[in-house]
This record gives structure tokens, sequence and C-alpha cells, in this order.
């Protein structure tokens, strides 16, 4: 659909997330390595800023439910004002994946379920990692 994807995370000190920003690109590209035609980065401010930086002329993003399609419709419709010469393209998740969040991988993960299909394995095995180390330092407090 596009010559060119540029897969980026913003960097929102507002979150605590489980991985840090590096660490996320670092997955990215190695689950993404293998299509030559997408870069891993990650910016600060508002999306179309960057988006002009990098001379994209689209924004793709992913919906799941109704739920992301409020949320994102609202973003589009501000990005479309701050910058009317970027364009939102929305895609639906697989109806298999439609329900997949990372809080939800993250819970049930950390409760010992089973998340194989959900995440790509290097991604499995990083969450195994960082939450053994969590529940290691947890109980030397």
């Amino acid at each position: 659909m596009f010559d060119r994807l540029i897969v980026s995370i913003l960097r929102n000190d507002a979150k605590l997330p489980l991985f840090t920003v590096e660490e996320r690109m670092e997955m990215l590209r190695e689950v993404l390595q293998v299509y030559p035609n997408v870069e891993i980065d990650s910016f600060d401010g508002l999306l179309v800023d960057y988006a002009t930086a990098r001379k994209a002329t689209v924004l793709l993003r992913g919906i799941r439910a109704i739920s992301d399609y409020e949320y994102e419709l609202q973003m589009a419709l501000m990005n479309r004002r701050l910058r009317p010469e970027i364009e939102t393209v929305f895609m639906m998740a697989n109806e298999a994946y439609s329900f997949i969040s990372s809080r939800l991988v993250k819970q049930v993960f950390s409760l010992g379920g089973n998340i194989a299909g959900l995440v790509p394995p290097y991604v499995e095995a990083r969450l195994n990692t960082r939450l053994t180390k969590r529940t290691s330092a947890q109980k030397g407090a």
C-alpha cells in the first residue's frame, strides 16, 4: 500500500510503560527487519509536526474496536485542522487480533497465562525476562 512506512513511538513522559522507548524500538527493529521499506523511529510533540519534518503525507492508524475509532476520529480531525495536507488512513485489525492491547497482554502474561500467538516470540521472551526481573526485585524488597 505504501512505498515507505515509518513506525514511530511517541516519547510520552506522562506514561510509565514496561519498556523504554529504546527497548520498544529495538523490539520493533527485530520483528520488522524482514521489511526493508519499514523504518523505526521515535518523536516528541505533535505527530503532524513530526510527519511534516519526515515529509510524510499519510498517517496510518490501526483500529481494533469502536472505542478506538471514536478516539482516532477525534485525533484525525484535529490533525487535519493543524495540517490539512496530511491525510489519515484507518486500517481495521484482523478480527483475530481485535481484542489485543498491551495492557491486556501484560496482565495475562504476569498472571501466568499463555500469550503465544498474541505477540512475536522475541517480544514474549523480552516480556518474560522483564517480568521475571520485576518479580524477583519485588520479592527481595
